[in-house]
C-alpha cells in the first residue's frame, strides 16, 4: 500500500485529481491538506469534502492556511467559477473538516510515516512552506514529491511568465524549492500541451458513463470557457489530473531533467516565474526533476480508469 498525502486548493481540476488519488489501486490517501488559492480556503474545504463523499473514500480533510504568506490572496474564481467547481449547482456547504489545522497534519504525518509519504501539492505553497519553517527535517522524509506549480518552458497562466500556483505565493515556492525536498515539477505547459480537452475528447470522457465521468467533465465548464477565450487552448485542460497522473505512475512523464530551478520574487515583471536553468549556465546544483514531455495516451488511460464502476 502506498502513502498519499495531498494538499489542494480545491476546485475543479483539483477535484479530479483528488478522485483520481481516491480511486487508484493501491494508494492509502492519509490525508487531504487544503489550503486557500483558487477558492478562499472555506470553500475549498467543502469542495474536498464533497468530491471525497462522491467517493465513498473515508480520507480526512484539513483546513489550513487562509492566505499566502506575505501577500493579499488573489482567488482564479474567474477561472473555475465562485464555487470553484464550475457554479453549477452542486450542494458544496455544511460539511465538517476534521480537526486540526494542515500545517500540523503535514509534519504530523510525514514523521509518522517517515520515508513512506508520496506527497502531492495541486494548489499554493502556503501550507507546505510553513511545515518546512516548523519542521526543515521534513524535506529528508518524503519518499517523492509532486509538485503541480510552474512553467518548465513557454508562458505563463496569469502574466506572460508564471502559472497560478506559484504566483499566488511565491515566497513560500521560494521556501519549498529551496527546502532539499525531492521535487518533480509538471507545470501548465504540460497541461496545456498533454491535458487540453477538445468537444470531442471531452464527450468521450463522459461516454464512460460513470457519476465519477459526469461529475468530472461537469465541473469544468467555467474553464472551457476560460481555457477558449483568455488561454486559447482547444477546450478546458486539467493540469492537477495530470501532475496526479505522474505521482501514480512516473512513466506518465517522458522527458523528466534533473535542473536548477528557482522562483522570482522580486522583479515586477517576473514575479512568480519558476526559472529553469535548463543549460546549467548558473553553475546552482540542480533542485527538481523537472517535466518536459509527457505521454498523453497513458494519460488519459490511467484517468479514465479511474472513473470507472
Amino acid at each position: 500500500m502506498r502513502r498519499f498525502l495531498i494538499d489542494t486548493d480545491t476546485a475543479s481540476d483539483d477535484a479530479v485529481a483528488l478522485l483520481m488519488a481516491l480511486r487508484y489501486p493501491g494508494i492509502q490517501v492519509e490525508a487531504i491538506t487544503v489550503v486557500a488559492g483558487n477558492v478562499p480556503l472555506d470553500q475549498a474545504v467543502q469542495n474536498a469534502l464533497y468530491t471525497v463523499e462522491l467517493c465513498g473514500a473515508s480520507a480526512p480533510v484539513y483546513a489550513g492556511l487562509a492566505r499566502p504568506l506575505m501577500v493579499p490572496l488573489h482567488t482564479a474564481q474567474n477561472v473555475h467559477g465562485r464555487d470553484g467547481m464550475g457554479d453549477i449547482g452542486l450542494p458544496l456547504q455544511g460539511r465538517v473538516p476534521a480537526t486540526g489545522h494542515a500545517v500540523d497534519v503535514l509534519i504530523e504525518t510525514i514523521n509518522r510515516f517517515d520515508g513512506e509519504i508520496e506527497l502531492v501539492s495541486l494548489g499554493p505553497l502556503s501550507n507546505l512552506a510553513c511545515a518546512l519553517l516548523l519542521d526543515p527535517s521534513l524535506a529528508g522524509k518524503v519518499k517523492s514529491y509532486t509538485m503541480m506549480g510552474g512553467i518548465g518552458q513557454g508562458y505563463g497562466n496569469v502574466n506572460e511568465l508564471a502559472e497560478y500556483n506559484i504566483w499566488a505565493d511565491p515566497e513560500a515556492a521560494r521556501i519549498v524549492f529551496e527546502s532539499g525536498l525531492p521535487i518533480t515539477m509538471v507545470g501548465w505547459d504540460i497541461s496545456r500541451l498533454y491535458a487540453a480537452f477538445d468537444k470531442v475528447e471531452s464527450a468521450r470522457f463522459r461516454s464512460i458513463g460513470t457519476r465519477f465521468a459526469e461529475f468530472s467533465v461537469d465541473i469544468q465548464g467555467a474553464v472551457d470557457a476560460f481555457a477558449q477565450s483568455e488561454t486559447h487552448l482547444v477546450g478546458y485542460d486539467l493540469p492537477d489530473p495530470i501532475a496526479m497522473a505522474v505521482a501514480l505512475d512516473p512513466s506518465v512523464a517522458t522527458d523528466v531533467r534533473y535542473l536548477p530551478v528557482t522562483v522570482d520574487i522580486h522583479s515586477s515583471l517576473g514575479r512568480g516565474q519558476t526559472v529553469v536553468d535548463h543549460l546549467k549556465m548558473t553553475g546552482k546544483q540542480p533542485n527538481a526533476h523537472v517535466v518536459l514531455t509527457a505521454d498523453r495516451t497513458r494519460f488519459l488511460d490511467l484517468m479514465y480508469g479511474c472513473m470507472r464502476d
